[in-house]
């Protein structure tokens, strides 16, 4: 676990340069949400330039999507991964707000919190109305982002006049690859953890850590200040998810494809399903609803409706006899 890559406010003030640290820190979750940011757009303008598309206006599209994206998947966040009411408290009251650290930890940087003797419990020392807001350091869900993203790009495209099921399907092996690389700063963020494992996959993560954290919550740990059990590492799980979703949408559906929307359907579906199984060996804090987490949820409508809609064209377009549903220079 590293959630800062790089400090380089600690490096320049070793070097009698002291600038402050907090400004100059390249966050890891961060860094390898950019890093897939960067290789998506990259990947998109690339292919727009090969297939004879307007590559400006593909530029263009890939900037909406980053901002839409981080604000979609900021807000589900914010309201389905149950804290909710700490960024409320956080802007109204910071004693509201209770924080599973040991004295130590709270009177020390990062946290610089107020320790309250009677409760044995850590407070925020400051109001931050704008909590909810800092994507950087955290708390991004996915599907929020997959949600706003697609529906504000679609209307983009259509708007340009551009073919909107051409560019979907090449969002299809772009946007899993790009997750890949996202996941991994998870990992050493130290998010989206997951559940006690024995097996030799497992990971612990360093005391203070969001997985100490809620072990210490759930009784298995006797205090913060303790390196974690050994969990899933859920994050590379995903990453590998990402990664194996983007080949097989790009070597294999995009190559045989019979209409153009399937690779992009395929991606949903297969995405959603591993996301699915994924979910029920993470053990971090996201929210549910009858003993399924919101992103279970969120799949399962979204591979239903997908795959619905896959079978329904295919089978449409059979009966109308046709050999080849996607035109030549696809």
């Amino acid at each position: 676990m590293r959630p800062d890559l790089v400090n380089l406010g600690e490096l320049l003030a070793r070097l009698g340069l002291d600038l402050g640290a907090d400004w100059l820190k390249l966050e890891s979750y961060f860094t390898g949400v950019a890093i897939g940011f960067i290789l998506a757009g990259v990947l998109l303008y690339r292919w727009a330039r090969r297939s004879g598309l307007d590559a400006g206006s593909i530029v263009d599209l890939w900037i909406l999507m980053i901002v839409t994206g981080v604000l979609g998947a900021r807000i589900l966040s914010v309201i389905a991964d149950g804290h909710f009411w700490d960024y409320v408290h956080l802007c109204t009251d910071p004693l509201e707000v209770d924080w599973p650290l040991a004295k130590k930890q709270c009177l020390e940087g990062p946290y610089d919190g107020m320790w309250d003797p009677v409760e044995r419990v850590c407070h925020p020392a400051y109001v931050d109305c704008l909590a909810w807001a800092k994507f950087w350091k955290g708390g991004l869900t996915y599907y929020g982002g997959f949600i706003l993203a697609s529906v504000s790009g679609v209307l983009f495209l259509r708007r340009e006049g551009m073919p909107v099921l051409r560019v979907v399907d090449a969002t299809g092996w772009v946007i899993p690859l790009g997750l890949a690389w996202g996941r991994i700063g998870c990992f050493f963020n130290g998010c989206c953890f997951g559940s006690v494992t024995h097996s030799p996959l497992g990971v612990a993560f360093p005391p203070g850590s969001q997985a100490s954290r809620s072990q210490f919550d759930g009784g298995l740990l006797s205090s913060v200040g303790l390196e974690s059990l050994p969990v899933h590492p859920t994050q590379i799980y995903e990453s590998i998810l990402g990664l194996s979703v983007a080949m097989v949408c790009y070597f294999l559906v995009e190559r045989h494809k019979r209409f153009h929307g399937q690779t992009f359907l395929a991606f949903v579906v297969l995405y959603a399903i591993g996301r699915f199984v994924e979910e029920f060996f993470r053990s971090d804090e996201r929210g549910g609803l009858l003993g399924l987490s919101t992103s279970q949820i969120i799949s399962l409508l979204a591979a239903a409706a997908a795959g619905a809609l896959m079978a329904y064209v295919l089978r449409k377009r059979r009966g109308a006899g046709s050999v080849s549903l996607v035109p030549p220079g696809r």
